[in-house]
């Protein structure tokens, strides 16, 4: 392949790139058509890359732009004979009748950036897999980052004028008319969040805190049970913790309203039996996709959500939870580690378009007492980094009882109010659900 590749000269295309400049001299009113997907190293020929760029600052002084005009400002900057000189500017008008084209002259020079881009990334990624001190994963994780960055990079902004917008607002409305679904993102469930949150949003990074065994892993089940049971929608979990078998004995017993206890030991009665089997069947046909990898690194977590996203098309992951995370960075300090975790993830869930909901620790202190913003363990951090967070509180049982009231505390949410969401925790099946009063 190497033997292949060796003498092919980049893609490009000179007469695509110098219609686009003979275009932008004809009408120049045509550069705001292209302005917004190109930039002067998009261009293959040096030439054409200072001629683009020069008629790029021409337009930011809304100088008129000729040939003339142009030929000036390449001197000024002394680099005119670098861009063909007079003779090769002049010629660029003789290039092409019309600007008509030009969107279409634009198209090309885009494409075979992108695939110059593509081959210098290849070039990389195996220049990095030859360096045998380096982590295949984090080669893996690089690869996956740039060619992210690439999409990113071409994507570009939309004008939609007040007539599109009321256009495309009444085509939402009338679609969630007759939709029976009220809300905008995923929803949990539990009505009363639901309605405070309108579901968990795409792009937004959800944080879930409470002290240890007071339900967060419960919660999280209770919620995917809804979004992957119910919903049919496509879930992602990262079980840092617990493997995957444990997460089924606890899906088990919530679903089919069995107690841990009997399922854990098999003391279970034939009418428990077939609770389990019907169960089952409704967990078979999930959309639910389990990770049980204990303390995962932060650049495989990535890569794994990156390609739940586009194997298996989830549309939200949980995450349980952040302080298990291994950074990539170990020689940080601990904070410095949660900081980056944070910042890492807010960044993936916009990456994804996706929510991505993290469970987390908070401090010893709030042992008893209803848990607050600055009692995160870890950091800072992931209250700036964080769309939304909630703390889950209840009192610790001092004995067996069928129903316990529990509260949702969402303590910041930020496109929407705050407030307190009572629900039910049910002991025996570890379970969350809607509160009675709602």
């Amino acid at each position: 392949m190497d033997d292949i590749l060796k003498d092919k000269v980049p893609p490009h295309n000179i007469e695509a790139e110098q219609a686009l400049l003979g275009a932008i001299l004809l009408d120049s009113k045509r550069m705001t058509d292209v302005v917004a997907k190109l930039r002067p190293e998009k261009f293959y020929s040096l030439q054409n890359q200072l001629i683009y760029a020069a008629l790029e600052k021409l337009n930011k002084q809304d100088v008129t732009i000729d040939s003339l005009a142009l030929i000036n400002e390449l001197t000024i900057e002394g680099k005119l004979e670098q861009a063909g000189g007079a003779a090769y500017i002049a010629s660029l008008t003789d290039v092409v009748p019309s600007a008509a084209n030009i969107e279409y002259y634009a198209g090309i020079v885009v494409d075979r950036s992108i695939r110059r881009e593509l081959i210098k990334i290849s070039s990389e990624v195996k220049a990095s897999a030859f360096e045998i001190g380096r982590e295949g994963a984090t080669i893996v994780d690089e690869a996956e980052r740039k060619i992210f960055s690439l999409a990113e990079k071409n994507e570009t902004a939309e004008i939609h004028s007040a007539k599109d917008v009321m256009i495309r607002e009444f085509e939402i409305i009338e679609a969630r008319y007759n939709s029976k679904d009220t809300f905008t993102g995923v929803p949990t469930g539990f009505a009363t969040l639901d309605n405070y949150t309108s579901g968990f949003q795409k792009s937004e990074l959800i944080i879930i805190g409470a002290r240890p065994s007071i339900g967060k892993t419960a919660l999280a089940l209770s919620m995917m049970q809804h979004i992957a049971v119910e919903r049919k929608i496509e879930c992602g979990f990262f079980s840092l913790e617990m493997p995957y078998e444990s997460i089924g004995m606890r899906i088990l017993s919530q679903e089919a309203r069995v107690p841990m206890q009997k399922i854990r030991t098999g003391r279970i009665k034939p009418a428990d039996v077939q609770k389990i089997q019907d169960a089952a069947g409704r967990w078979y046909e999930a959309p639910l996709y389990i990770v049980d990898t204990p303390n995962m690194r932060l650049l495989e977590l990535r890569a794994v959500a990156r390609r739940m996203v586009v194997h298996q098309h989830v549309k939200i992951i949980f995450i349980d939870y952040i302080g298990l995370i291994t950074s990539d960075d170990t020689k940080k300090e601990q904070w410095e580690q949660i900081s980056d975790i944070s910042k890492s993830l807010k960044a993936l869930a916009r990456e994804l378009e996706i929510p991505i909901v993290a469970l987390c620790q908070v401090a010893r202190s709030a042992e008893g007492e209803e848990p607050n913003l600055a009692q995160l363990r870890g950091s800072g951090s992931i209250e700036q980094d964080a769309d939304v967070v909630m703390f889950l509180h209840r009192d610790r049982l001092k004995e067996e009882t069928p129903a316990q009231e529990a509260k949702i505390i969402l303590a910041k949410q930020r496109n929407g109010a705050t407030g307190d969401i009572p629900i039910m925790f049910i002991p025996a099946y570890s379970k969350f659900e809607n509160s009675q009063n709602e």
